[in-house]
């Protein structure tokens, strides 16, 4: 059974999701993980499927199943088992404020700086409002008033607000 990244690109219509999926099914593939959204009216999907199929086969399956123009479509072989599970608690962070560059980079190299990983990640522009909102996961004996505290001086450095709480696991 091969293990396959399925990614599809490009401006958003009707029926992508189904096309797609139904291509893929028609293969004998298993959907294990996905994400879809619309970015500034653009349609971003990556999904993960299990299947037979190869890599070459599932991309001309999917792609003949679009035929749309304005639609990138990429399958690659995953190699491998799943990637690096935490033993540690997730932790939902979030940073609101005016958008400028840097924010991601500057929030998400403090995460690693403690060995924290980014689990998901969704930012927005709301007119001069950026928003980010991240599930992260650290490793049980990070120091999380440390983290909150340098999280906090580097919000204000950035002139946005920063909160990093405990994820209630019931919601996720």
């Amino acid at each position: 059974m091969n293990s396959l990244a399925v990614t599809v690109l490009g401006h958003d219509r009707p029926g992508i999701i189904a096309g797609v999926t139904e291509a893929l099914a028609g293969l004998g593939g298993n959907l294990e993980d996905s994400s879809m959204t619309l970015l500034r009216g653009h349609f971003a999907m990556t999904l993960v499927v299990s299947c037979e199929a190869s890599a070459a086969q599932a991309q001309a399956a999917v792609e003949a199943a679009l035929a749309a123009p304005g639609l990138v479509v990429s399958v690659l072989e995953l190699a491998g088992g799943a990637g690096p599970v935490s033993d540690g608690p997730s932790y939902l962070l979030s940073v609101h404020g005016a958008d400028r560059a840097g924010i991601v980079s500057a929030v998400a190299g403090l995460v690693a700086s403690y060995g924290g990983n980014v689990t998901d990640l969704t930012t927005r522009l709301a007119g001069a409002l950026y928003v980010l909102v991240a599930e992260v996961e650290l490793p049980g004996d990070a120091d999380i008033a440390t983290l909150t505290q340098r999280l906090a001086a580097l919000a204000e450095e950035l002139g946005v607000e920063a909160s990093l709480r405990p994820a209630d696991p019931d919601l996720m």
